[in-house]
């Protein structure tokens, strides 16, 4: 099951960059065509939570449940927003996946990792409700670009020992795999601090060397992280392929 929901999360790769659209005659997967519904500005954050997120619900048509992938925007944690998504999760939702495109709390008013707690909020929302939503909550991935290829890899590769897995973590956040394009993967590579990691972690990587580690996807891999599958592109003008 694992390696199904992966191989058609593979065939949304496209080149990674702030901001893409994903335009489904590029692929050469060949996928289900659903017909599909969706629901919009659906509030998945707890009545006590900072601020109010929702996430816009796209369903294939059929009794389900169906696998579903938690798809979230890029933006440098400082811009974007679920909109960006929309392409994707229509072609999520075509090839038989709920996608929950979400929202999440934007740098420098929130910083690190508030952005991976919303994320986490967003997977026991998911489990939840699951039955409304005709979601097998056994198969659930995680899709994202840039910002939101970080922040889904994050997610993907915490476990219970992690520092930022509690106090919102646990068996309800994890992935059964991830798909994400122009991942900052390793954060503490990077020579200068730019605006964007500096507002989004607080500081710079001198002044806070262990924040960045923490922060970086790469710390956390481990022997029971989810298959992944990254892709990149050379005209990212802001994550370094390498």
């Amino acid at each position: 099951m694992r390696n199904s929901l992966l191989i058609l999360l593979v065939g949304l790769a496209s080149v990674g960059c702030a901001v893409h659209e994903f335009r489904p005659d590029q692929s050469s997967a060949q996928v289900p065509d659903y017909d599909f519904e969706v629901v919009e500005s659906v509030r998945y954050t707890p009545d006590d939570w900072p601020s109010e997120l929702a996430a816009d619900i796209y369903m294939p048509e059929g009794a389900g449940p169906f696998p579903a992938v938690l798809v979230v925007h890029g933006g440098g944690w400082s811009g974007g927003s679920r909109g960006n998504m929309k392409s994707h999760s229509k072609a999520l939702v075509r090839a038989g996946f709920v996608a929950v495109n979400i929202s999440y709390r934007l740098a420098p008013d929130t910083q690190f990792p508030g952005q991976l707690h919303d994320l986490q909020q967003a997977m026991h929302w998911i489990h939840a409700n699951a039955k409304q939503y005709k979601i097998d909550a056994a198969r659930i991935g995680g899709f994202g670009y840039s910002a939101g290829a970080h922040l889904v890899s994050l997610l993907g590769v915490m476990r219970a020992t992690d520092e930022n897995d509690q106090p919102y973590g646990g068996k309800q956040t994890r992935l059964a795999a991830v798909a994400s394009g122009g991942t900052p993967a390793d954060l503490a590579a990077y020579e200068e601090s730019g605006r964007l990691l500096r507002q989004f972690l607080g500081g710079t990587r001198q002044e806070m060397p262990e924040r960045y580690a923490a922060a970086s996807p790469i710390t956390h891999v481990n022997a029971q992280s989810p298959p992944f599958f990254l892709y990149h592109g050379q005209w990212d003008t802001l994550v370094p392929i390498s």
